[in-house]
């Protein structure tokens, strides 16, 4: 349990000494002011539980030191408990009340009755206190708990992340990029949308990985997905990585002709990064090889058609030499 601070204001010494007497516990602390101009600038400097105040003093009489105190964001709220020796007149205690006092108590006091009230006010600060201390450890919670929301969203960021992209490439993965082509069929079923799907392999990646290496092999396909994805440059084109070195572009509302033209930027993204290839008999440089589709959603057809057959577009484009794009049209029709 905290200390309580009790401000004594008398002109007089053996009225502060009685008023101390009386109020002899450990868990208090008196503070002596002899003066209204010297409990005032007390009470800027300390945390009163209560002021115990003497009207008659020189000066400044305790009624204009209450009133300055009530006048004061600082002080309006510390109890004041006057005490007189003077008669008492009706008129007297209404303007210690006016003047913002809680209780008006008269010489000679009853150590009963003095010490009671004044013990409810110290009870009353010590539950304002433990409430202020509740407040300020709640505070600190709250920002405890702002500050796990935010590690839990980043982490939930991730996590998201870490479902939905390819770990190497930072592309989308094979998971999440399903999910794109359902959502994009099911949108080109309702408004009877063309939907392009580029299907892309490195051409003799195998055979780059034995002959430089693997951390060489993780550096191209990071380089190949960095091309590609710069080359698709509409914010709905969703580029993946479905396979080891295989990649796909859904293209949705695009032609074959528009198709193609993605296809062969793609083409050239990849060629221009001028990555060394010892072992292709294709060029001197990583390349890749495309397989085109177009087709327009229907219910004779699912995704799987579109699939297959830019899926055969990728292989005729490797048996006619790679480093190409081929476009497959025959769809087949699911009886």
């Amino acid at each position: 349990m905290g200390i309580a601070k009790i401000l004594i204001v008398d002109d007089r010494p053996e009225n502060l000494l009685t008023l101390e007497s009386l109020l002899d516990e450990p868990d208090i602390e008196l503070v002596r002011a002899t003066s209204g101009v010297e409990a005032l600038g007390l009470t800027l400097d300390h945390d009163f539980a209560l002021v115990l105040l003497d009207v008659q003093m020189p000066g400044m009489d305790g009624y204009e030191v209450a009133e300055l105190m009530r006048g004061n964001k600082k002080t309006k709220h510390i109890p004041i408990i006057f005490i007189t020796a003077a008669f008492r007149a009706e008129a007297q205690v209404f303007k210690g009340y006016e003047s913002g006092a809680v209780d008006y108590l008269f010489k000679p006091l009853d150590e009963k009755v003095f010490q009671s009230k004044v013990g409810v006010f110290i009870e009353l600060f010590r539950h304002k206190d433990a409430l202020r201390k509740k407040t300020r450890e709640l505070d600190q919670k709250l920002v405890e708990l702002e500050e796990l929301q935010q590690q839990l969203e980043e982490t939930n960021e991730q996590l998201r992340l870490l479902s939905t992209t390819d770990g190497l490439t930072g592309l989308y993965n094979k998971r999440e990029f399903d999910t794109f082509f359902d959502m994009e069929w099911r949108r080109g079923l309702r408004g009877r949308a063309p939907i392009s799907l580029l299907l892309l392999d490195i051409d003799f990646f195998k055979a780059y990985n034995d002959t430089h290496g693997h951390a060489a092999g993780d550096d191209c396909l990071k380089m190949v997905a960095f091309a590609i994805s710069d080359a698709a440059r509409r914010h709905t084109d969703k580029v993946a990585r479905v396979g080891g070195e295989e990649f796909a572009v859904l293209l949705p509302e695009t032609e074959p002709e528009g198709a193609r033209h993605v296809a062969e930027r793609l083409r050239r993204a990849v060629s221009d990064l001028n990555v060394p290839h010892g072992a292709s008999p294709t060029a001197a440089c990583v390349t890749i090889s495309i397989g085109i589709a177009t087709m327009t959603p229907d219910l004779q057809h699912v995704q799987r058609d579109l699939f297959e057959t830019a899926d055969a577009g990728l292989y005729q484009a490797k048996e006619t030499g790679r480093n190409s794009w081929c476009v497959r049209t025959s769809v087949p029709i699911v009886a």
